[in-house]
Protein backbone atom coordinates (compact mmCIF):
# COMPACT_ATOMS: atom_id res chain seq x y z
CA UNK A 1 0.00 0.00 0.00
CA UNK A 2 2.58 2.25 1.31
CA UNK A 3 4.50 1.83 -2.09
CA UNK A 4 1.48 2.31 -4.41
CA UNK A 5 0.86 5.77 -2.27
CA UNK A 6 4.56 6.51 -3.13
CA UNK A 7 4.20 5.95 -6.72
CA UNK A 8 0.61 7.57 -7.39
CA UNK A 9 2.26 10.75 -5.63
CA UNK A 10 5.72 10.57 -7.62
CA UNK A 11 3.22 10.26 -10.96
CA UNK A 12 1.56 13.17 -9.61
CA UNK A 13 4.58 15.49 -9.17
CA UNK A 14 5.94 14.50 -12.69
CA UNK A 15 2.94 15.15 -14.21
CA UNK A 16 2.31 19.06 -12.29
CA UNK A 17 6.15 19.36 -13.70
CA UNK A 18 4.90 18.37 -17.51
CA UNK A 19 2.00 20.59 -17.06
CA UNK A 20 3.16 23.64 -15.74
CA UNK A 21 5.08 24.93 -18.76
CA UNK A 22 2.08 23.90 -20.88
CA UNK A 23 -0.24 25.99 -18.63
CA UNK A 24 2.69 29.15 -18.79
CA UNK A 25 2.63 28.28 -22.81
CA UNK A 26 -0.77 29.30 -23.13
CA UNK A 27 -2.30 30.85 -20.86
CA UNK A 28 -1.57 34.69 -22.12
CA UNK A 29 -4.50 36.25 -22.35
CA UNK A 30 -5.36 36.38 -18.33
CA UNK A 31 -2.88 36.27 -15.23
CA UNK A 32 -5.73 35.12 -13.39
CA UNK A 33 -6.41 32.19 -15.07
CA UNK A 34 -3.05 31.28 -15.53
CA UNK A 35 -2.73 31.72 -11.48
CA UNK A 36 -5.63 29.49 -11.04
CA UNK A 37 -4.54 26.74 -13.16
CA UNK A 38 -1.37 26.76 -11.67
CA UNK A 39 -2.69 26.17 -8.16
CA UNK A 40 -5.13 23.53 -9.11
CA UNK A 41 -2.50 20.70 -11.15
CA UNK A 42 -0.55 21.80 -8.16
CA UNK A 43 -2.73 20.89 -5.11
CA UNK A 44 -4.63 18.31 -7.24
CA UNK A 45 -2.45 17.14 -9.67
CA UNK A 46 -4.83 14.22 -10.86
CA UNK A 47 -8.37 16.04 -10.52
CA UNK A 48 -6.26 19.42 -11.72
CA UNK A 49 -4.96 17.71 -14.77
CA UNK A 50 -7.89 16.73 -15.92
CA UNK A 51 -10.01 19.67 -15.55
CA UNK A 52 -7.30 21.51 -17.48
CA UNK A 53 -7.13 18.88 -20.53
CA UNK A 54 -10.98 19.54 -20.41
CA UNK A 55 -11.34 23.22 -19.59
CA UNK A 56 -7.82 24.66 -20.40
CA UNK A 57 -6.40 23.64 -23.23
CA UNK A 58 -7.50 25.62 -26.31
CA UNK A 59 -5.90 23.26 -29.13
CA UNK A 60 -6.10 26.28 -31.19
CA UNK A 61 -2.61 26.41 -31.98
CA UNK A 62 -3.53 23.70 -34.83
CA UNK A 63 -6.49 25.08 -35.63
CA UNK A 64 -5.46 28.81 -36.08
CA UNK A 65 -3.70 28.69 -39.28
CA UNK A 66 -6.37 27.25 -41.00
CA UNK A 67 -9.07 29.35 -39.32
CA UNK A 68 -6.86 32.53 -40.59
CA UNK A 69 -6.41 30.85 -44.24
CA UNK A 70 -9.83 30.48 -44.55
CA UNK A 71 -10.63 34.47 -43.29
CA UNK A 72 -7.54 35.46 -45.64
CA UNK A 73 -9.43 33.11 -48.59
CA UNK A 74 -12.63 34.93 -48.62
CA UNK A 75 -11.94 38.27 -47.72
CA UNK A 76 -9.44 38.67 -50.46
CA UNK A 77 -12.11 37.05 -53.55
CA UNK A 78 -15.61 38.29 -51.93
CA UNK A 79 -17.31 41.29 -53.65
CA UNK A 80 -16.87 44.55 -51.33
CA UNK A 81 -19.38 46.65 -50.44
CA UNK A 82 -19.48 49.52 -52.49
CA UNK A 83 -18.11 52.74 -50.97
CA UNK A 84 -21.44 54.42 -50.62
CA UNK A 85 -22.30 52.38 -48.01
CA UNK A 86 -19.38 53.18 -45.72
CA UNK A 87 -20.33 54.88 -42.64
CA UNK A 88 -18.50 58.63 -42.43
CA UNK A 89 -17.84 60.24 -39.06
CA UNK A 90 -19.52 63.34 -39.94
CA UNK A 91 -22.88 61.50 -39.15
CA UNK A 92 -21.88 60.49 -35.51
CA UNK A 93 -21.60 62.30 -32.02
CA UNK A 94 -18.18 61.86 -30.39
CA UNK A 95 -19.23 58.99 -28.43
CA UNK A 96 -20.26 57.26 -31.57
CA UNK A 97 -16.88 58.23 -33.77
CA UNK A 98 -14.29 56.67 -31.08
CA UNK A 99 -16.22 53.21 -30.84
CA UNK A 100 -16.43 53.33 -34.79
CA UNK A 101 -12.86 53.92 -34.47
CA UNK A 102 -11.85 51.38 -32.35
CA UNK A 103 -15.03 48.76 -33.64
CA UNK A 104 -13.48 49.41 -37.32
CA UNK A 105 -9.93 48.87 -36.33
CA UNK A 106 -10.22 44.96 -34.32
CA UNK A 107 -13.22 43.62 -36.19
CA UNK A 108 -11.77 45.06 -39.37
CA UNK A 109 -15.52 45.79 -40.33
CA UNK A 110 -16.64 49.34 -41.60
CA UNK A 111 -20.00 50.43 -40.57
CA UNK A 112 -22.53 51.27 -42.66
CA UNK A 113 -25.95 53.44 -43.82
CA UNK A 114 -28.75 52.30 -45.54
CA UNK A 115 -29.91 49.39 -42.96
CA UNK A 116 -32.87 48.73 -41.70
CA UNK A 117 -33.04 46.84 -38.36
CA UNK A 118 -36.14 45.53 -36.07
CA UNK A 119 -35.26 44.26 -32.38
CA UNK A 120 -37.27 41.08 -31.89
CA UNK A 121 -37.80 40.14 -27.83
CA UNK A 122 -40.44 37.56 -28.64
CA UNK A 123 -39.60 33.99 -29.05
CA UNK A 124 -43.10 33.40 -30.62
CA UNK A 125 -42.73 36.40 -32.58
CA UNK A 126 -39.27 35.80 -33.69
CA UNK A 127 -39.18 32.28 -34.96
CA UNK A 128 -42.24 33.08 -36.89
CA UNK A 129 -40.20 35.95 -38.29
CA UNK A 130 -37.46 33.69 -39.17
CA UNK A 131 -39.70 30.63 -40.52
CA UNK A 132 -41.60 33.39 -42.85
CA UNK A 133 -38.41 34.60 -44.05
CA UNK A 134 -37.23 31.30 -45.31
CA UNK A 135 -40.65 30.52 -47.03
CA UNK A 136 -39.69 33.28 -49.46
CA UNK A 137 -36.43 32.45 -49.99
CA UNK A 138 -35.69 32.22 -53.16
CA UNK A 139 -32.13 31.37 -53.38
CA UNK A 140 -30.19 30.43 -50.71
CA UNK A 141 -30.18 29.94 -46.89
CA UNK A 142 -27.52 29.98 -44.74
CA UNK A 143 -27.89 28.86 -41.16
CA UNK A 144 -24.92 28.70 -38.33
CA UNK A 145 -26.39 27.76 -34.94
CA UNK A 146 -24.47 26.94 -31.75
CA UNK A 147 -27.80 24.81 -30.07
CA UNK A 148 -30.19 23.56 -32.51
CA UNK A 149 -32.66 20.81 -30.28
CA UNK A 150 -34.37 17.97 -32.23
CA UNK A 151 -37.95 18.91 -30.26
CA UNK A 152 -41.09 20.56 -31.87
CA UNK A 153 -39.53 23.71 -32.79
CA UNK A 154 -36.32 22.23 -33.91
CA UNK A 155 -38.31 19.67 -36.15
CA UNK A 156 -40.59 22.23 -37.92
CA UNK A 157 -37.80 24.38 -38.88
CA UNK A 158 -35.73 21.21 -40.20
CA UNK A 159 -39.29 20.64 -42.41
CA UNK A 160 -39.35 23.62 -43.96
CA UNK A 161 -35.83 23.90 -44.96
CA UNK A 162 -36.64 20.55 -46.37
CA UNK A 163 -39.57 22.02 -48.20
CA UNK A 164 -37.46 24.66 -49.43
CA UNK A 165 -34.34 22.71 -50.34
CA UNK A 166 -36.95 20.63 -52.34
CA UNK A 167 -38.46 23.10 -54.36
CA UNK A 168 -34.61 24.11 -55.54
CA UNK A 169 -33.05 26.62 -52.38
CA UNK A 170 -29.47 25.92 -51.53
CA UNK A 171 -29.19 25.50 -47.89
CA UNK A 172 -26.06 24.84 -46.03
CA UNK A 173 -26.63 24.48 -42.26
CA UNK A 174 -23.63 24.64 -39.80
CA UNK A 175 -23.97 23.58 -36.53
CA UNK A 176 -21.75 23.35 -33.43
CA UNK A 177 -20.80 19.64 -32.70
CA UNK A 178 -20.96 20.00 -28.87
CA UNK A 179 -23.92 22.52 -28.69
CA UNK A 180 -26.36 21.00 -30.81
CA UNK A 181 -24.43 16.86 -29.41
CA UNK A 182 -28.23 15.80 -29.29
CA UNK A 183 -28.42 16.43 -33.24
CA UNK A 184 -28.72 12.45 -34.62
CA UNK A 185 -27.88 10.89 -38.10
CA UNK A 186 -31.45 9.96 -37.90
CA UNK A 187 -32.52 13.54 -37.24
CA UNK A 188 -30.20 15.35 -40.12
CA UNK A 189 -30.79 11.94 -42.55
CA UNK A 190 -33.67 13.47 -44.03
CA UNK A 191 -32.01 16.95 -44.64
CA UNK A 192 -29.05 15.22 -46.71
CA UNK A 193 -31.24 13.33 -48.60
CA UNK A 194 -32.82 16.69 -49.33
CA UNK A 195 -29.80 17.95 -50.89
CA UNK A 196 -29.18 20.32 -47.91
CA UNK A 197 -25.47 20.85 -47.37
CA UNK A 198 -24.59 20.11 -43.00
CA UNK A 199 -21.45 20.37 -41.60
CA UNK A 200 -20.46 20.79 -37.86
CA UNK A 201 -17.99 23.59 -36.65
CA UNK A 202 -14.20 22.26 -35.60
CA UNK A 203 -12.66 21.55 -33.56
CA UNK A 204 -14.57 18.81 -32.40
CA UNK A 205 -13.93 16.30 -35.59
CA UNK A 206 -11.18 14.10 -33.60
CA UNK A 207 -11.87 12.06 -30.63
CA UNK A 208 -8.79 14.35 -28.90
CA UNK A 209 -10.73 17.37 -29.26
CA UNK A 210 -13.73 16.70 -28.22
CA UNK A 211 -12.34 16.17 -24.70
CA UNK A 212 -11.95 20.02 -24.82
CA UNK A 213 -15.51 22.23 -24.73
CA UNK A 214 -13.54 25.74 -25.45
CA UNK A 215 -13.30 27.02 -29.18
CA UNK A 216 -17.11 26.98 -30.11
CA UNK A 217 -18.90 28.69 -32.20
CA UNK A 218 -21.77 30.37 -29.93
CA UNK A 219 -23.47 32.14 -32.83
CA UNK A 220 -26.85 32.90 -34.13
CA UNK A 221 -27.07 33.23 -37.90
CA UNK A 222 -29.14 33.32 -40.82
CA UNK A 223 -28.90 34.57 -44.42
CA UNK A 224 -31.79 34.64 -46.85
CA UNK A 225 -30.82 35.27 -50.24
CA UNK A 226 -27.79 37.52 -48.90
CA UNK A 227 -31.27 39.90 -48.30
CA UNK A 228 -32.62 39.38 -44.60
CA UNK A 229 -30.52 37.99 -41.79
CA UNK A 230 -31.10 37.10 -37.84
CA UNK A 231 -28.72 37.14 -35.40
CA UNK A 232 -28.79 37.84 -31.49
CA UNK A 233 -29.45 35.47 -28.80
CA UNK A 234 -31.28 32.90 -29.55
CA UNK A 235 -30.99 29.15 -30.31
CA UNK A 236 -33.31 26.63 -31.60
CA UNK A 237 -35.14 24.58 -29.10
CA UNK A 238 -38.54 24.20 -27.32
CA UNK A 239 -36.63 26.48 -24.10
CA UNK A 240 -36.68 29.29 -26.67
CA UNK A 241 -40.46 29.30 -26.39
CA UNK A 242 -40.61 29.38 -22.58
CA UNK A 243 -41.81 25.43 -23.58
CA UNK A 244 -39.36 23.74 -20.60
CA UNK A 245 -40.75 23.71 -16.93
CA UNK A 246 -37.06 24.19 -15.66
CA UNK A 247 -36.26 27.82 -17.11
CA UNK A 248 -39.93 28.66 -17.46
CA UNK A 249 -40.20 32.09 -19.42
CA UNK A 250 -37.60 32.39 -21.70
CA UNK A 251 -36.43 36.35 -21.85
CA UNK A 252 -34.30 36.89 -25.22
CA UNK A 253 -32.81 39.90 -27.84
CA UNK A 254 -32.40 38.69 -31.51
CA UNK A 255 -31.99 40.96 -34.66
CA UNK A 256 -33.37 41.06 -38.09
CA UNK A 257 -31.73 43.30 -40.39
CA UNK A 258 -31.58 44.05 -43.73
CA UNK A 259 -29.59 46.16 -45.92
CA UNK A 260 -25.34 46.03 -45.71
CA UNK A 261 -25.07 44.59 -42.49
CA UNK A 262 -26.27 41.83 -44.28
CA UNK A 263 -23.68 40.80 -46.13
CA UNK A 264 -20.84 41.49 -43.37
CA UNK A 265 -23.05 38.50 -41.71
CA UNK A 266 -22.75 36.64 -44.69
CA UNK A 267 -18.74 37.16 -44.75
CA UNK A 268 -19.23 35.60 -41.77
CA UNK A 269 -20.94 32.52 -42.49
CA UNK A 270 -19.08 32.23 -45.50
CA UNK A 271 -15.48 32.41 -43.50
CA UNK A 272 -17.19 29.67 -40.79
CA UNK A 273 -18.27 27.63 -43.68
CA UNK A 274 -14.65 27.83 -45.47
CA UNK A 275 -13.27 26.89 -42.51
CA UNK A 276 -15.66 23.63 -41.55
CA UNK A 277 -16.18 22.96 -45.19
CA UNK A 278 -13.56 24.14 -47.48
CA UNK A 279 -15.74 25.26 -50.07
CA UNK A 280 -15.60 29.17 -50.87
CA UNK A 281 -18.48 30.96 -50.84
CA UNK A 282 -18.08 34.04 -53.22
CA UNK A 283 -19.92 34.08 -55.77
CA UNK A 284 -21.72 37.19 -56.46
CA UNK A 285 -25.44 35.65 -55.81
CA UNK A 286 -24.71 35.37 -52.44
CA UNK A 287 -23.63 38.68 -52.20
CA UNK A 288 -26.21 40.71 -54.16
CA UNK A 289 -25.42 44.89 -54.53
CA UNK A 290 -27.10 45.51 -51.16
CA UNK A 291 -29.65 48.85 -51.28
CA UNK A 292 -30.42 51.57 -48.62
CA UNK A 293 -33.45 50.45 -46.94
CA UNK A 294 -33.59 52.20 -43.99
CA UNK A 295 -32.01 54.85 -41.73
CA UNK A 296 -29.90 52.69 -39.35
CA UNK A 297 -26.20 52.97 -39.23
CA UNK A 298 -24.70 49.79 -37.92
CA UNK A 299 -21.97 47.21 -38.11
CA UNK A 300 -21.52 43.79 -37.74
CA UNK A 301 -18.35 42.54 -35.48
CA UNK A 302 -16.89 38.84 -34.90
CA UNK A 303 -14.61 37.78 -32.98
CA UNK A 304 -12.85 34.22 -31.67
CA UNK A 305 -9.91 33.04 -30.08
CA UNK A 306 -7.97 32.84 -33.62
CA UNK A 307 -7.82 36.74 -33.57
CA UNK A 308 -5.00 38.64 -31.93
CA UNK A 309 -7.14 40.93 -30.54
CA UNK A 310 -10.04 40.51 -27.99
CA UNK A 311 -12.81 41.97 -30.05
CA UNK A 312 -15.62 42.12 -27.67
CA UNK A 313 -13.64 42.63 -24.68
CA UNK A 314 -11.87 45.97 -26.19
CA UNK A 315 -15.20 46.61 -27.01
CA UNK A 316 -17.20 46.49 -24.19
CA UNK A 317 -14.42 48.07 -22.09
CA UNK A 318 -14.03 50.69 -24.34
CA UNK A 319 -17.80 51.34 -24.69
CA UNK A 320 -18.08 51.50 -20.70
CA UNK A 321 -14.93 53.93 -20.73
CA UNK A 322 -16.73 55.78 -22.98
CA UNK A 323 -20.03 56.51 -21.12
CA UNK A 324 -20.81 60.16 -19.94
CA UNK A 325 -24.17 59.71 -18.79
CA UNK A 326 -25.80 55.78 -18.49
CA UNK A 327 -24.50 52.30 -19.27
CA UNK A 328 -27.50 49.29 -19.39
CA UNK A 329 -26.02 45.86 -19.78
CA UNK A 330 -28.19 42.82 -19.86
CA UNK A 331 -26.41 39.32 -19.81
CA UNK A 332 -27.39 36.07 -19.04
CA UNK A 333 -23.86 35.31 -17.43
CA UNK A 334 -21.89 37.91 -15.66
CA UNK A 335 -18.75 36.46 -14.84
CA UNK A 336 -16.51 39.27 -16.02
CA UNK A 337 -12.77 39.91 -15.90
CA UNK A 338 -11.28 42.04 -13.12
CA UNK A 339 -10.64 45.10 -16.15
CA UNK A 340 -14.10 44.85 -17.12
CA UNK A 341 -15.11 44.95 -13.25
CA UNK A 342 -12.97 48.39 -13.08
CA UNK A 343 -14.59 49.71 -16.08
CA UNK A 344 -18.28 49.07 -14.21
CA UNK A 345 -16.75 50.58 -11.51
CA UNK A 346 -15.23 53.61 -12.86
CA UNK A 347 -18.26 54.50 -14.66
CA UNK A 348 -20.13 54.33 -11.60
CA UNK A 349 -17.52 56.21 -9.52
CA UNK A 350 -17.17 59.47 -11.91
CA UNK A 351 -21.19 59.68 -11.85
CA UNK A 352 -22.60 57.34 -14.98
CA UNK A 353 -25.83 55.69 -13.78
CA UNK A 354 -24.60 52.20 -14.42
CA UNK A 355 -27.08 49.11 -14.17
CA UNK A 356 -25.92 45.41 -15.10
CA UNK A 357 -29.47 43.30 -15.16
CA UNK A 358 -28.40 39.28 -15.20
CA UNK A 359 -29.83 35.87 -15.01
CA UNK A 360 -31.48 35.13 -11.31
CA UNK A 361 -32.19 31.72 -9.99
CA UNK A 362 -32.86 29.92 -13.19
CA UNK A 363 -29.23 30.51 -14.42
CA UNK A 364 -26.71 27.65 -13.66
CA UNK A 365 -25.48 27.46 -9.93
CA UNK A 366 -21.67 28.24 -10.75
CA UNK A 367 -22.24 31.13 -12.74
CA UNK A 368 -24.54 32.89 -10.87
CA UNK A 369 -22.37 32.11 -7.76
CA UNK A 370 -19.35 33.58 -9.91
CA UNK A 371 -21.45 36.62 -10.62
CA UNK A 372 -22.27 37.07 -7.15
CA UNK A 373 -18.59 37.20 -6.24
CA UNK A 374 -18.14 40.46 -7.90
CA UNK A 375 -20.91 42.30 -6.23
CA UNK A 376 -18.98 43.55 -2.94
CA UNK A 377 -16.87 45.81 -5.57
CA UNK A 378 -19.86 47.23 -7.47
CA UNK A 379 -22.09 47.97 -5.11
CA UNK A 380 -19.84 49.89 -3.21
CA UNK A 381 -18.89 51.28 -6.60
CA UNK A 382 -22.48 52.45 -6.80
CA UNK A 383 -23.32 50.19 -9.28
CA UNK A 384 -27.08 49.05 -9.54
CA UNK A 385 -27.07 45.49 -9.64
CA UNK A 386 -30.20 43.16 -10.69
CA UNK A 387 -31.39 39.56 -10.91
CA UNK A 388 -34.12 38.75 -13.08
CA UNK A 389 -36.97 36.22 -11.32
CA UNK A 390 -39.25 35.71 -14.17
CA UNK A 391 -37.77 32.90 -15.98
CA UNK A 392 -34.48 32.35 -17.74
CA UNK A 393 -32.80 36.11 -19.14
CA UNK A 394 -30.79 35.15 -22.48
CA UNK A 395 -29.93 38.55 -23.63
CA UNK A 396 -26.93 40.29 -24.44
CA UNK A 397 -27.34 43.40 -25.04
CA UNK A 398 -25.40 46.93 -24.24
CA UNK A 399 -26.22 50.54 -24.60
CA UNK A 400 -24.30 53.57 -23.63
CA UNK A 401 -25.19 57.08 -23.34
CA UNK A 402 -28.92 56.77 -25.53
CA UNK A 403 -26.57 56.44 -28.90
CA UNK A 404 -24.45 53.36 -28.74
CA UNK A 405 -25.94 50.01 -28.13
CA UNK A 406 -24.49 46.35 -29.23
CA UNK A 407 -26.71 43.30 -29.44
CA UNK A 408 -25.45 39.65 -30.44
CA UNK A 409 -23.92 36.25 -28.51
CA UNK A 410 -21.53 37.20 -26.48
CA UNK A 411 -21.85 37.10 -22.87
CA UNK A 412 -19.98 39.13 -20.24
CA UNK A 413 -17.80 36.60 -19.41
CA UNK A 414 -14.47 34.95 -20.45
CA UNK A 415 -15.62 32.38 -22.53
CA UNK A 416 -17.18 34.50 -24.60
CA UNK A 417 -14.63 36.78 -24.70
CA UNK A 418 -12.30 34.25 -25.00
CA UNK A 419 -13.18 31.33 -26.03
CA UNK A 420 -15.86 30.64 -28.14
CA UNK A 421 -16.38 32.58 -31.64
CA UNK A 422 -18.99 35.12 -31.64
CA UNK A 423 -20.88 37.67 -33.50
CA UNK A 424 -22.71 41.29 -32.59
CA UNK A 425 -24.41 43.91 -34.43
CA UNK A 426 -23.38 47.43 -32.98
CA UNK A 427 -26.04 49.98 -34.12
CA UNK A 428 -25.20 53.69 -33.99
CA UNK A 429 -29.30 54.63 -33.84
CA UNK A 430 -30.79 56.72 -31.04
CA UNK A 431 -34.16 54.75 -31.75
CA UNK A 432 -32.83 51.42 -31.31
CA UNK A 433 -30.71 52.57 -28.12
CA UNK A 434 -34.50 53.76 -26.82
CA UNK A 435 -35.67 51.26 -27.58
CA UNK A 436 -33.64 48.54 -26.07
CA UNK A 437 -33.74 50.62 -22.89
CA UNK A 438 -37.56 50.69 -22.90
CA UNK A 439 -36.98 46.93 -22.55
CA UNK A 440 -34.45 46.84 -20.25
CA UNK A 441 -36.64 49.09 -17.74
CA UNK A 442 -39.46 46.80 -18.16
CA UNK A 443 -37.16 43.83 -17.25
CA UNK A 444 -36.27 45.06 -14.38
CA UNK A 445 -39.89 45.06 -13.15
CA UNK A 446 -39.62 41.34 -13.04
CA UNK A 447 -36.12 41.19 -11.39
CA UNK A 448 -34.55 42.13 -8.42
CA UNK A 449 -32.55 44.68 -6.99
CA UNK A 450 -29.29 43.69 -4.97
CA UNK A 451 -29.50 46.22 -2.11
CA UNK A 452 -26.52 46.72 0.01
CA UNK A 453 -27.50 47.03 3.12
CA UNK A 454 -28.83 43.37 2.75
CA UNK A 455 -26.12 42.16 0.35
CA UNK A 456 -23.19 42.90 3.15
CA UNK A 457 -25.18 40.78 5.54
CA UNK A 458 -25.50 38.07 3.60
CA UNK A 459 -24.35 34.51 5.40
CA UNK A 460 -20.67 32.71 5.36
CA UNK A 461 -22.43 29.82 3.66
CA UNK A 462 -22.59 32.53 0.41
CA UNK A 463 -19.61 34.20 0.51
CA UNK A 464 -18.02 30.48 0.64
CA UNK A 465 -20.40 29.25 -2.46
CA UNK A 466 -18.86 32.94 -4.16
CA UNK A 467 -15.33 32.56 -3.51
CA UNK A 468 -15.58 28.98 -4.59
CA UNK A 469 -16.85 29.81 -7.91
CA UNK A 470 -15.20 32.48 -8.37
CA UNK A 471 -11.98 30.27 -8.94
CA UNK A 472 -13.39 29.26 -11.93
CA UNK A 473 -14.25 32.10 -13.70
CA UNK A 474 -12.03 31.92 -16.29
CA UNK A 475 -13.68 29.23 -17.82
CA UNK A 476 -17.44 29.92 -17.17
Amino acid sequence: MNTALAILSVMGYVLTLALLPVVLLTKKQQSVSTVAWIMAIVTMPYVGAFLFTVFGINRVGRRIRGKQVATETVTRTLPQLARHHHLHHDHLNATQQELRRLAERVADTHATVGNRVQLLIDGERTFDEIAAAIRQARFSVHLEYYIWQPDRLGTKLRDLLIERATAGVEIRFLYDAIGSGKLTHHFLKPMRDAGIQIASFVPGQSLRERWSINLRSHRKIIIVDGQVAFTGGMNVGDEYLGRDPHFGHWRDTHLRLHGPTVLQLQEVFAIDWKYATGEELTHDSFFPQPEHVGAVYAQIVSGGPDEDEAVFHSLYFSAINAARSQVTLATSYFVPTPSLVSALESAAQRGVATRVLISGPKTYWATLHAARSNFDSLLKAGVEIYEYQDGQLHSKTLTIDGCWSMVGTPNFDARSLYLNFEVGAILYDKGLAEQLEHQFAEDLNHAKRIEATTWFARSNWDRLQENFCRMFSPVL
